[in-house]
Formats: C-alpha cells, structure tokens, sequence
C-alpha cells in the first residue's frame, strides 16, 4: 500500500499524477473559499441577504465564480503546459492549446459559472420565497459557491481531453441556451424561429449570441485536439486528418459567425453561415467512412442515421408539419450530439495511446 504525496511534493509537481492533481484542486478551492468569504463579509454586512436577484447571495456567486474560474483555469493551464514542457517527448502528439483557445475556454467556464450560479439560486429562492439569509450564512455560502466553482475549472484544465472538451462543450451549450430562452422578454419567441432569441437588444440577446460565438471557437479547438490522436501513419490518413479537421473548423467558424450575424440586423449572412454550417456537416458525415477508415462502424453508422434525420425534418418543415423553430432546435441538438459523440471516440484512441505507452515503459523497467 502506497504512502500519500508529501505536501512539499505537491508544491513542487502539482499536477504529475492524478492524487496530487486532486491535492492542488483542493488548495485552490481553499484559496477560493478564504477569499470568497472574507469579500462577503464585507459585501454583506448590512445583513438581510436575498437568495436570488440584485445584491444577493446568487449575483455574489455568479459574479465571484466567473472570475475565479478564469483565474482557476488559467492557472491549471500554466502548470499543465510547465509539466508537458518538462516530460515532452518526441513522440509525443498531444497538440498545445493557443493563447486563443485558452481564452476561449476560459470564457466558457466563466460563462458556464455566471449562468449556472444564477439559475441555481432562481431555483432555490422559489423554494425559499420571501426568505434572506444572515450576513455569516450569506458569506459562508458565497465562499463554498467559489470553492467549488475554484475545484472543478482546475480539475478541468490540468486534465484537459477530448472527453472533457466535450463534456465542457455539452455544459456551456446547454447553460447558455437554456438562460437566453428563460430570460428572453418575448414569451412567444419561438413561434418565429431558434434565431429569435438573438434579435433584441436585451440579456437574452446577448447571452444567446455570445453562447454561439464561443460555442464555434470550442469546435475550432476540438477541430485541432481532437484530429490529433488519430491515426496519421499513411498518406491517406493523413489527408483524411486534414479534411476532417478542416470541416470541423468550418463549422465551428460559421457557428460563431450565427451569433456574430443576428438575423433581424443580417439576415442572408445570418443564413448563409447556419445553412453552411449543416451543409459542411452533411458532407462530412458522409466522407467520414473514406476520410477515417479507423473510425468505429458504429459511430459511422450513427452519423448516417442523423443525416437521415435532418431530412426527414426538412420535409416536415417544407409540408408545414413542424415549425422552423422545432427544425432548428433538433438539428441543432443532432449536429453538437455527434461533435460531442466524436470527441468521446477520439478520448478512446488518446487513452488507448496512453495505456500502450505506460505498458510499454513497464516493458522497459
């Protein structure tokens, strides 16, 4: 039976193994409690705290936690970029993430912290009507809302993959869409189309509109951390590689450009990239059994049936039977279903890589 990690071990090598990862993600939700708290302390100390709505224990954690996510994650990236540098090898095809795509995800964590801190404490006030809390109850829980919110972004960063980017990805969409639709100012929003939710000038706007932009710079960076890991021996794989991470990041870029292009301000922009977008994925679909051979039949074959799908709702919408709202909330679903379902293939190669390497350095030893 193994001993545990020394601290000083930990401070030395924080993120080398998966105990000391868990051991550093447990210091920096503590750092994130002690400030946390001591703030709400001072941010509450006129006592009578509201659970949701201005000046309450929510906004404290929705605001709180956006910004120590991104301090969470950022620092989680920087030790796990010192390790790479440290233990690099020469066959070694973990791609490193850009300036651009640590901001991105960043700001998706924040986001995710923000929206979900916000809509928890919703919740929980309509359980709780009328009640407020005490200024050490309120400080106290404002400090565990930041700890938590600290743990899981660092957790995040330092064992970044392609299964947690699409866990990341399938979280951040679900958060964003869901606030914009609770919030929107026009009930019948979805008597129009998906696209409604991003014509005002309101928080629900903008919270839609935003989620799509870094929505579409996550899929760029799945398009480059995902492709990694696949097979790239032969000549042909690596042409179907390139094309696949090419498509990918097509997608992601007309994705971005849906919420850079609001409908009622850009209309035939607007279109053209959510059309393309669903154009590029059909191709890809169909390509993907010559482009990757490796790629389990399964997951070919699933790609077939979405397809078959997204037609079979075109006619619906083409005969009247479904609104364009209904059309677009389902392709929508099935498109990022599919690019999370894809990330969770490329996460088997990347650890079936991973324990082949580990057995062969037991090999050696």
């Amino acid at each position: 039976m193994s001993d545990p990690t020394p601290l000083p071990r930990i401070f030395r090598r924080p993120v080398d193994d998966n105990e000391s990862r868990e051991s550093s993600a447990l210091l920096v939700g503590a750092g994130a409690f002690v400030v946390g708290t001591a703030v709400g302390f001072v941010v509450f100390r006129d006592g009578g705290v509201p659970i949701a709505g201005r000046g309450s224990i929510g906004d404290f954690a929705a605001i709180g936690g956006a910004l120590v996510a991104i301090v969470a994650f950022l620092l989680g990236c920087s030790l796990r970029r010192t390790r790479n540098r440290r233990e690099s090898a020469d066959d070694d095809v973990r791609p490193r993430l850009r300036w651009f795509d640590i901001a991105a995800l960043s700001l998706a964590h924040a986001v995710i912290a923000l929206l979900g801190w916000i809509g928890a404490a919703s919740v929980v006030s309509r359980s709780f009507i009328g009640a407020t809390a005490y200024p050490t109850s309120a400080a106290l829980l404002g400090g565990v809302a930041l700890a938590v919110t600290a743990y899981v972004a660092f957790l995040s960063a330092v064992n970044l993959t392609p299964m947690m980017l699409s866990l990341v990805l399938a979280v951040f969409l679900t958060v964003g869409v869901f606030a914009s639709m609770l919030s929107a100012t026009d009930p019948l929003w979805w008597q129009e189309n998906l696209s409604a939710l991003g014509m005002n000038d309101d928080v629900s706007s903008m919270a839609f509109n935003l989620t799509l932009v870094i929505a579409g710079a996550m899929v760029t960076i799945i398009a480059n951390y995902a492709t990694a890991y696949l097979p790239h021996t032969t000549a042909r794989e690596v042409r179907g590689r390139r094309r696949v991470r090419l498509a990918l990041v097509l997608i992601g870029v007309l994705l971005a450009c849906v919420g850079i292009f609001p409908v009622d301000d850009f209309l035939i922009a607007h279109n053209l990239s959510a059309t393309g977008m669903v154009i590029i994925y059909v191709v890809l679909v169909a390509r993907m059994r010559r482009l990757l051979p490796s790629m389990p039949r399964v997951f070919v074959l699933l790609g077939y049936i979405y397809v078959a799908c997204i037609v079979v709702l075109a006619v619906f919408f083409i005969t009247g039977y479904y609104n364009l709202t209904a059309v677009e909330l389902v392709v929508a679903v099935l498109i990022f279903s599919w690019i999370i379902v894809f990330l969770r293939n490329t996460g088997a190669v990347e650890q079936a890589r991973d324990d082949s390497v580990q057995h062969q350095k037991a090999l050696n030893n």
